[in-house]
């Protein structure tokens, strides 16, 4: 759906744009011509409103002369500096809920597209602890919000709940980089609820980033649902050059790359950066207004995303 709204939106501000570049180089002038004309027979300059009786601009020209600007801005705006998402699930709680409003700095990992979305200019790479906003693999025409926690050459191991990274191998001759183990800090019980299950919350740090992360304790290890890559166990990943690692930051409630794999860099979109908005939809079941229409605005929401 993105992929036809970019596409529309381009083609849409392409032709209101040389539709406005025609009437401005071609139809203008002769309308001038036919005004000037009219005037040297009147003896008597007209005024705006006269000028523009005696040669009116078209209904499309007039549309595009003042559709195009606006057009021309959103287009760029969305497609190099920043997009709106919305938060489908709770697959990132607890740093971002459902209902949520983002921004995404599009700009973050390269100068992309807007339809095809080749990398025209590099500006940067994802780095661990980024939220990154990306193509889902298995269906590029959907977009997926995860943390990245692998780069490219690490080895990741998502075990007993906890993650170990292995950072890439620096040039030959060095020693193997040891293996880091995300330091886990909990913070609360039953802030938040899988069900009825309450879920722990902890501030994991990793790579000198913290953040908060939710761990269900009573749920069992899913090791026989992750994708299995050659050469290493069922709970450990090397990631690929010019790939990445994400995970969910409710961990034992998200489909990440434990499951489907790696994120490539051209599937990246950009870096979730700032909440703009915060919708609740909780109401009680004999309420008659519909699901989609908000209860509450969370304003102690708004701000810059850890």
């Amino acid at each position: 759906m993105t992929v036809y709204f970019s596409l529309f939106l381009v083609l849409l501000t392409l032709a209101t744009g040389i539709i406005w570049a025609i009437d401005h180089f071609v139809w203008k002038p002769k309308r001038d011509a036919k005004v000037d004309g009219l005037q040297a027979k009147a003896g008597t300059p007209f005024t705006a409103e006269q000028r523009e009786h005696a040669a009116p601009q078209s209904s499309l020209a007039e549309f595009a002369q003042a559709a195009f600007p606006i057009l021309a801005f959103v287009l760029i705006m969305r497609s190099f500096i920043y997009e709106p998402f919305r938060i489908p699930s709770g697959s990132m709680m607890p740093t971002l809920l459902e209902g949520d409003f983002i921004l995404v700095e599009k700009f973050r990992y390269g100068l992309r597209d807007p339809v095809w979305r080749k990398e025209f200019f590099e500006t940067g790479r994802p780095q661990r602890g980024d939220i990154a906003v990306f193509k889902y693999p298995i269906d590029p025409a959907v977009d997926y919000i995860k943390r990245v926690v692998g780069l490219p050459g690490d080895r990741i191991i998502y075990r007993e709940k906890k993650i170990y990274v292995q950072p890439a191998s620096c040039e030959m001759p060095c020693a193997e980089p040891d293996i880091v183990v995300a330091e886990h800090e909990l913070l609360s019980e039953g802030d938040f609820f899988k069900e009825r299950a309450p879920l722990s919350r902890f501030r994991e740090t990793l790579d000198g980033r913290s953040y908060d992360v939710l761990i269900d304790q009573s749920s069992p290890s899913l090791t026989g649902n992750y994708v299995r890559q050659e050469g290493t166990r069922r709970d450990e990943w090397i990631v690929p050059e010019g790939h990445y690692f994400a995970l969910g930051d409710n961990r034992d409630n998200s489909i990440d790359s434990r499951y489907w794999g790696f994120v490539a860099e051209e599937h990246l979109v950009g870096r979730a950066t700032f909440v703009w908005m915060s919708f609740e939809f909780d109401r009680n079941r004999s309420s008659w207004l519909p699901r989609w229409v908000p209860s509450k605005v969370r304003f102690e929401r708004l701000g810059g995303i850890e």
